[in-house]
């Protein structure tokens, strides 16, 4: 496993983000693991976050895109923070842009913020986590009514392996209806292997009752 992808296990540990214990997704799923990206809360965190985004960004993209897209509200600091870091870390220099939930009728007229959407621009969706894969069917609209835009790919947090709307993962189904790559920070499974039976801060987040929580949770809920 690459090392920001150790390095980002633990941030989400230390920030309060990637938690285990018992808790209920919205759909209603007993889960023994969640992730609140909620809790990055600082401007270092947030600078942290952006940097792994980018070192995600450049393993599975390298340079080919123009424009980082970050569906509101959650995905707009994102796209701000990993389009800085990439500049930073890699000399990088892209645009970033988001949506309004509503259209704005003065000044900076439009439903865009940020750089605006011309044809042919290659763009990156850049979001948190997703489950269903909610916000992108409902971005991909914004950003075709904008220009013939280029989606190459979406990019979350962490992919939580688990079956969207059918038998496969959200990202496996929008992979597949709009035909971009999808890819995350670190999986699920990354995460498990990393934090099995290793102590975090003095403390072991996964021991084996933990891990076959887990497992037995992926045994429903998990894709084949």
């Amino acid at each position: 496993m690459e090392n920001y992808k150790k390095e980002f296990i633990e941030f989400m540990i230390e920030s309060g983000v990637l938690t285990f214990g018992d808790f209920v997704t919205k759909s209603g799923r007993k889960t023994p693991f969640f992730v609140n990206t909620g809790n990055y809360k600082t401007g270092r965190q947030l600078a942290k976050l952006g940097d792994f985004y980018a070192c995600a960004i450049k393993e599975n993209f390298n340079e080919d895109f123009d424009i980082l897209f970050g569906p509101a509200y959650k995905g707009i600091p994102l796209g701000v923070t990993t389009s800085i870091s990439l500049s930073n870390l890699y000399n990088i220099d892209v645009s970033y842009c988001s949506n309004r939930k509503e259209v704005k009728e003065h000044g900076d007229k439009g439903i865009l913020l940020g750089s605006k959407l011309k044809d042919n621009d290659k763009v990156i969706i850049v979001e948190d986590v997703t489950t269903a894969g909610t916000s992108i069917y409902e971005t991909m609209p914004i950003l075709k009514s904008q220009a013939d835009v280029n989606v190459m790919g979406l990019i979350i947090s962490v992919d939580r392996m688990e079956k969207g709307k059918g038998e496969q993962s959200a990202l496996t189904e929008l992979k597949e209806k709009f035909g971009m790559k999808t890819c995350a920070i670190v999986t699920m499974k990354e995460v498990v292997d990393y934090l099995y039976n290793r102590e975090i801060n003095g403390t072991v987040l996964i021991d084996d009752e933990m891990k076959k929580r887990i497992e037995d949770y992926y045994a429903i809920y998990g894709v084949k």
